[in-house]
């Protein structure tokens, strides 16, 4: 008898090949997540319910310190601290998983390493738990960066700290001189609002500054006192400068306006108020005196002067010639005196502001031509050659006080006369720029030291070089023309080179 075996039945066979394929699947995927867990560089074991290490991977043996073979068998508790490990198996168990952990991983050599810990239950088919997965990141370094960081950002405090107090120390010690200045103070910010009033200020505008800092320019205005003070920070200005401020009779101040800048930013305004009270009484006293004793002298030098010439041309009797000699030197000293005497009587209208008084149109060539004329013979004497330089239309009309602007220009001829060397050339020009005339006149002479040009217009000076050749002269004819031309609203300048000659300007409005 024959035997015959069935044959499958066509839908067995297509079973049989899927069930194959998908054992070729899992064996793959069983073997890729063996992959995943031998390469990843995450230390990673699995442990027990017991907390019996099972399994381990390269990346966790590296990291204990431990062979393969040691690692496996042995209690998860032995890396870790005990409480803290169970307190994490326990909540792994509860919750199914705990994320990023830290605690304190324990190595072979009993090394100590700061790490985060991860754990996920294991379940099996039938959804028991049969043990977890835990991996460890090392935070040795971002330890270590921590603490860097930490100690670089204490120090920056520290640093920031010190900072803040040494600002604060300069703050006081500012605050300190500011309250104890003997000059008056107001601070202002860029929007011109008052941020700073000292006690002197307060004393010399009877204000009290709580009353008006933080108002603007504006909002003070209102008060009578400082009136004076705002019409003068009304003025747009970016340079220092100073004017005097005649709060009243017994109280005059020298204010200085300075810009507080930073590059090119103006972030406000410093005004400081000095008292100049004594100074500006000093100063008329000593004008006065100056004013009292030249008229009380002019009066018995022109008395002299008179007699002298009385007896020169020999009114009272013939003299001989050792008598006229000794007279006319006496005659020329007495009329240095009277110059001097009226030098200084100018000066002091000068400062009184009574100087300039009678205005007129007037042509100013025929003021500079009257006073050439005037040195015809010290040119001569000097063997002098002068050149006046017109422009070739006619010079405009200008409104000067004529005896004071022939004075000015007088002072500067006499400078160029007296400091020229002989058989040198002046020339003296006469120009119209715009809605100036100007005069200049060039001279062949000493020069003038460069390092004494910022000292030619004031006061009884005269340069060095000038001294040790002419001992005759008071220093006073550069500081009256000056004061000429600027109460004139003009301007004076020169230019100078020692040893080479000197040019003196001036402009006046037309």
């Amino acid at each position: 008898m024959v035997i015959r075996n069935n044959p499958k039945e066509p839908s067995e066979v297509e079973k049989d090949k899927k069930i194959s394929i998908l054992l070729k699947d899992l064996n793959s995927l069983e073997s890729y997540i063996n992959d995943i867990f031998t390469f990843s560089p995450l230390p990673i074991c699995f442990v027990s319910t017991l907390g019996v290490i099972l399994e381990s991977n390269p990346a966790f043996v590296k990291v204990s310190g431990f062979k393969f073979d040691e690692i496996i068998g042995k209690a998860i508790e032995d890396f870790f601290e005990k409480r803290e490990i169970k307190k994490l198996i326990k909540a792994t168990m509860e919750k199914g998983s705990v994320q990023g952990k830290e605690m304190s991983f324990f190595q072979k050599t009993k090394r100590e390493i700061p790490c985060q810990v991860f754990t996920r239950v294991r379940k099996d088919e039938k959804g028991e738990k049969v043990g977890y997965f835990l991996s460890i990141v090392d935070l040795t370094e971002i330890k270590k960066t921590q603490r860097d960081a930490r100690r670089a950002l204490m120090s920056i405090l520290q640093d920031v700290q010190e900072e803040r107090n040494k600002a604060e120390e300069e703050k006081n010690k500012t605050l300190a001189i500011i309250t104890n200045f003997s000059d008056a103070i107001f601070v202002f910010d860029r929007n011109n609002n008052l941020l700073l009033v000292n006690p002197k200020a307060e004393h010399f505008f009877g204000i009290k500054g709580e009353e008006i800092t933080g108002k603007s320019i504006s909002g003070i205005s209102s008060i009578v006192s400082i009136r004076p003070l705002v019409k003068l920070l009304t003025k747009k200005t970016k340079k220092i400068f100073r004017q005097e401020l005649e709060l009243r009779e017994d109280l005059v101040l020298e204010t200085s306006l300075i810009p507080i800048m930073r590059e090119t930013e103006k972030l406000g305004t410093l005004v400081i108020l000095h008292d100049i009270t004594r100074e500006k009484l000093i100063e008329k006293m000593k004008s006065e005196f100056v004013s009292l004793t030249a008229h009380q002298l002019r009066t018995p030098l022109s008395a002299m002067k008179w007699t002298m010439k009385m007896l020169l041309d020999e009114e009272l009797g013939k003299l001989n010639k050792e008598q006229k000699d000794f007279l006319r030197d006496s005659y020329q000293s007495n009329e240095k005196m009277i110059y001097l005497i009226s030098d200084l009587l100018n000066v002091t209208k000068i400062e009184e502001g009574k100087f300039i008084y009678n205005l007129t149109l007037t042509n100013i060539r025929q003021i500079v031509q009257f006073v050439i004329k005037s040195y015809k013979e010290k040119i001569k004497s000097k063997k002098l050659k002068i050149e006046l330089k017109k422009p070739v239309k006619a010079l405009p009309k200008v409104m000067v006080d004529f005896d004071k602007i022939r004075m000015a220009i007088e002072n500067l001829v006499d400078n160029a006369v007296r400091y020229s060397k002989p058989n040198s050339k002046i020339v003296i020009s006469l120009k119209h720029i715009e809605k100036r005339v100007e005069f200049s006149i060039k001279d062949e002479g000493i020069g003038i030291p460069k390092k004494q040009h910022s000292r030619i217009f004031s006061k009884f000076f005269r340069g060095s070089n000038v001294m040790e050749m002419d001992t005759e002269g008071n220093g006073l004819g550069l500081y009256i023309a000056k004061n000429i031309i600027e109460a004139h609203k003009g301007k004076i300048w020169f230019e100078s080179e020692l040893d080479k000659g000197t040019t003196f300007y001036f402009s006046l409005p037309i």
